[in-house]
Protein backbone atom coordinates (compact mmCIF):
# COMPACT_ATOMS: atom_id res chain seq x y z
CA UNK A 1 0.00 0.00 0.00
CA UNK A 2 2.66 2.24 0.61
CA UNK A 3 4.00 3.20 -3.14
CA UNK A 4 -0.40 3.88 -3.24
CA UNK A 5 -0.03 6.47 -0.65
CA UNK A 6 2.53 7.91 -1.96
CA UNK A 7 0.60 11.04 -3.81
CA UNK A 8 -1.44 11.19 -0.56
CA UNK A 9 1.15 11.49 1.61
CA UNK A 10 3.04 13.86 0.08
CA UNK A 11 0.42 16.29 -0.22
CA UNK A 12 -0.73 15.82 3.62
CA UNK A 13 3.00 17.25 3.65
CA UNK A 14 2.41 20.32 2.24
CA UNK A 15 -0.50 20.66 4.65
CA UNK A 16 -3.87 19.33 2.92
CA UNK A 17 -6.07 17.23 4.73
CA UNK A 18 -8.73 16.32 2.50
CA UNK A 19 -7.68 14.63 -0.46
CA UNK A 20 -10.07 13.34 -3.05
CA UNK A 21 -8.58 11.16 -5.82
CA UNK A 22 -11.29 11.03 -9.18
CA UNK A 23 -11.74 8.60 -11.65
CA UNK A 24 -14.36 7.60 -14.45
CA UNK A 25 -15.37 4.26 -16.16
CA UNK A 26 -17.43 4.48 -19.56
CA UNK A 27 -15.29 6.70 -21.87
CA UNK A 28 -15.00 3.81 -24.68
CA UNK A 29 -18.79 2.28 -24.47
CA UNK A 30 -20.69 2.51 -27.31
CA UNK A 31 -23.81 2.72 -24.87
CA UNK A 32 -24.92 4.21 -21.95
CA UNK A 33 -23.52 6.67 -18.96
CA UNK A 34 -20.12 7.47 -18.26
CA UNK A 35 -19.72 7.28 -14.24
CA UNK A 36 -17.25 9.17 -12.24
CA UNK A 37 -16.30 8.36 -8.62
CA UNK A 38 -14.44 10.86 -5.98
CA UNK A 39 -13.48 9.10 -2.25
CA UNK A 40 -11.65 10.65 -0.19
CA UNK A 41 -9.89 8.11 2.43
CA UNK A 42 -10.14 7.68 6.30
CA UNK A 43 -7.94 5.46 6.23
CA UNK A 44 -5.38 3.85 4.35
CA UNK A 45 -5.86 0.09 5.34
CA UNK A 46 -8.30 -2.09 3.74
CA UNK A 47 -8.84 -5.48 4.15
CA UNK A 48 -9.61 -5.64 0.37
CA UNK A 49 -7.49 -5.74 -2.38
CA UNK A 50 -7.80 -2.21 -3.53
CA UNK A 51 -6.08 -1.05 -7.30
CA UNK A 52 -7.14 -0.22 -10.55
CA UNK A 53 -10.42 -1.85 -10.60
CA UNK A 54 -9.52 -3.08 -14.36
CA UNK A 55 -7.06 -5.39 -12.27
CA UNK A 56 -9.73 -6.56 -10.01
CA UNK A 57 -12.57 -9.50 -11.34
CA UNK A 58 -16.23 -8.85 -10.35
CA UNK A 59 -15.94 -9.82 -7.19
CA UNK A 60 -12.91 -8.58 -5.64
CA UNK A 61 -14.64 -5.41 -7.26
CA UNK A 62 -17.73 -5.63 -5.27
CA UNK A 63 -15.98 -6.55 -2.20
CA UNK A 64 -13.86 -3.92 -2.39
CA UNK A 65 -16.72 -1.40 -3.51
CA UNK A 66 -18.72 -2.12 0.14
CA UNK A 67 -15.59 -1.41 1.92
CA UNK A 68 -14.59 1.57 0.19
CA UNK A 69 -18.43 2.63 0.40
CA UNK A 70 -17.92 1.65 4.59
CA UNK A 71 -14.84 3.31 5.35
CA UNK A 72 -14.40 6.82 3.01
CA UNK A 73 -16.62 9.82 1.85
CA UNK A 74 -17.61 9.02 -1.43
CA UNK A 75 -19.11 10.76 -4.22
CA UNK A 76 -20.31 10.14 -7.98
CA UNK A 77 -21.31 11.51 -10.81
CA UNK A 78 -23.24 10.58 -13.78
CA UNK A 79 -24.01 11.54 -17.37
CA UNK A 80 -26.19 9.97 -19.36
CA UNK A 81 -25.72 9.45 -22.96
CA UNK A 82 -27.57 11.76 -24.74
CA UNK A 83 -25.61 14.61 -23.11
CA UNK A 84 -22.46 12.80 -23.94
CA UNK A 85 -23.92 12.74 -27.46
CA UNK A 86 -24.92 16.19 -27.57
CA UNK A 87 -21.22 17.80 -26.12
CA UNK A 88 -19.02 14.83 -26.34
CA UNK A 89 -17.50 12.02 -24.44
CA UNK A 90 -14.46 14.64 -23.17
CA UNK A 91 -16.65 17.33 -22.21
CA UNK A 92 -19.06 14.65 -20.42
CA UNK A 93 -16.17 13.43 -18.75
CA UNK A 94 -15.32 16.26 -17.14
CA UNK A 95 -18.80 17.19 -16.11
CA UNK A 96 -19.05 13.91 -14.33
CA UNK A 97 -16.04 14.24 -12.26
CA UNK A 98 -17.39 17.85 -11.39
CA UNK A 99 -20.64 16.46 -10.14
CA UNK A 100 -18.82 13.49 -8.10
CA UNK A 101 -16.40 16.09 -6.00
CA UNK A 102 -19.86 18.15 -5.98
CA UNK A 103 -21.34 15.00 -4.66
CA UNK A 104 -18.55 14.44 -1.87
CA UNK A 105 -20.98 16.62 0.70
CA UNK A 106 -17.77 18.88 1.67
CA UNK A 107 -15.03 20.83 -0.27
CA UNK A 108 -11.79 18.88 -0.47
CA UNK A 109 -8.58 20.94 0.03
CA UNK A 110 -6.79 18.90 -3.10
CA UNK A 111 -7.99 16.91 -5.88
CA UNK A 112 -6.15 14.57 -7.76
CA UNK A 113 -7.59 13.01 -10.78
CA UNK A 114 -6.46 9.99 -13.15
CA UNK A 115 -5.29 10.67 -16.91
CA UNK A 116 -5.32 14.52 -17.64
CA UNK A 117 -8.69 15.52 -17.99
CA UNK A 118 -8.66 19.01 -16.38
CA UNK A 119 -11.79 19.60 -13.88
CA UNK A 120 -12.82 22.35 -12.74
CA UNK A 121 -12.83 22.81 -8.52
CA UNK A 122 -13.06 25.43 -6.00
CA UNK A 123 -9.25 24.00 -4.74
CA UNK A 124 -5.78 22.68 -6.32
CA UNK A 125 -6.20 20.33 -9.08
CA UNK A 126 -3.37 18.00 -10.10
CA UNK A 127 -3.91 15.22 -12.97
CA UNK A 128 -1.76 12.10 -12.39
CA UNK A 129 -1.31 9.46 -15.71
CA UNK A 130 -1.87 6.30 -14.54
CA UNK A 131 -3.41 7.76 -11.75
CA UNK A 132 -5.32 4.71 -10.70
CA UNK A 133 -2.50 2.51 -10.69
CA UNK A 134 -0.31 5.40 -8.36
CA UNK A 135 -2.47 6.49 -6.27
CA UNK A 136 -4.84 4.92 -3.50
CA UNK A 137 -8.13 7.27 -3.54
CA UNK A 138 -7.85 7.32 -7.56
CA UNK A 139 -7.80 3.29 -7.47
CA UNK A 140 -10.65 3.53 -5.37
CA UNK A 141 -12.64 6.39 -6.96
CA UNK A 142 -11.85 3.98 -10.26
CA UNK A 143 -13.44 0.49 -8.52
CA UNK A 144 -16.69 3.21 -7.06
CA UNK A 145 -17.06 4.17 -10.97
CA UNK A 146 -17.16 0.77 -12.25
CA UNK A 147 -19.01 -1.08 -9.85
CA UNK A 148 -21.50 1.59 -10.34
CA UNK A 149 -21.38 2.00 -13.75
CA UNK A 150 -21.64 -1.36 -14.16
CA UNK A 151 -24.82 -2.01 -12.09
CA UNK A 152 -26.83 0.56 -14.26
CA UNK A 153 -25.64 -2.02 -17.28
CA UNK A 154 -27.00 -4.72 -15.93
CA UNK A 155 -30.59 -3.44 -15.48
CA UNK A 156 -30.25 -1.69 -19.02
CA UNK A 157 -29.53 -5.53 -20.02
CA UNK A 158 -33.12 -6.50 -18.15
CA UNK A 159 -34.87 -3.55 -20.65
CA UNK A 160 -32.59 -4.38 -23.64
CA UNK A 161 -31.93 -8.22 -23.39
CA UNK A 162 -31.04 -8.23 -27.28
CA UNK A 163 -27.90 -6.51 -26.67
CA UNK A 164 -26.35 -8.09 -23.99
CA UNK A 165 -25.02 -5.58 -21.99
CA UNK A 166 -24.87 -7.72 -19.14
CA UNK A 167 -21.77 -9.44 -21.01
CA UNK A 168 -19.82 -6.55 -21.84
CA UNK A 169 -21.53 -3.25 -20.45
CA UNK A 170 -21.36 -1.59 -23.73
CA UNK A 171 -18.26 -1.44 -24.60
CA UNK A 172 -17.43 -2.44 -29.03
CA UNK A 173 -17.05 -5.99 -28.83
CA UNK A 174 -17.98 -8.15 -31.91
CA UNK A 175 -21.33 -9.70 -30.76
CA UNK A 176 -22.09 -5.80 -29.44
CA UNK A 177 -22.16 -4.71 -32.77
CA UNK A 178 -23.41 -7.74 -34.51
CA UNK A 179 -26.28 -7.18 -32.17
CA UNK A 180 -26.71 -3.68 -32.88
CA UNK A 181 -26.61 -4.67 -36.53
CA UNK A 182 -29.21 -6.50 -35.99
CA UNK A 183 -31.27 -5.04 -34.35
CA UNK A 184 -30.12 -1.18 -35.06
CA UNK A 185 -29.00 0.73 -31.84
CA UNK A 186 -30.87 0.82 -28.77
CA UNK A 187 -32.50 4.35 -27.13
CA UNK A 188 -28.80 4.29 -25.14
CA UNK A 189 -26.30 4.04 -27.91
CA UNK A 190 -24.26 6.89 -28.44
CA UNK A 191 -25.26 8.05 -31.55
CA UNK A 192 -21.99 10.02 -32.25
CA UNK A 193 -19.83 7.27 -31.39
CA UNK A 194 -18.16 6.00 -34.72
CA UNK A 195 -19.53 2.26 -34.74
CA UNK A 196 -23.10 3.15 -33.76
CA UNK A 197 -23.14 5.88 -36.72
CA UNK A 198 -21.43 3.66 -39.39
CA UNK A 199 -23.93 0.83 -38.33
CA UNK A 200 -26.79 3.07 -38.83
CA UNK A 201 -25.44 4.07 -42.25
CA UNK A 202 -24.98 0.48 -43.18
CA UNK A 203 -28.47 -0.53 -42.03
CA UNK A 204 -29.97 2.30 -44.40
CA UNK A 205 -28.10 1.24 -47.26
Amino acid sequence: MSRFLLHERRLSKEGYALIAGVDEAGRGPLAGPVVAGAVILSCGRFKERIDDSKKLSSIQRMRAFGEIISKCRVGVGIVDHTTIDRINIYQATIRAMAIAIDNLGLLPDYVIVDGNVRVPAKCPVKCIIGGDRKSLSIAAASIVAKVTRDGMMLEYDKEYPQYGFARHKGYPTIFHKLAIRKNGPSPIHRFTYRPVKEICQLNHT
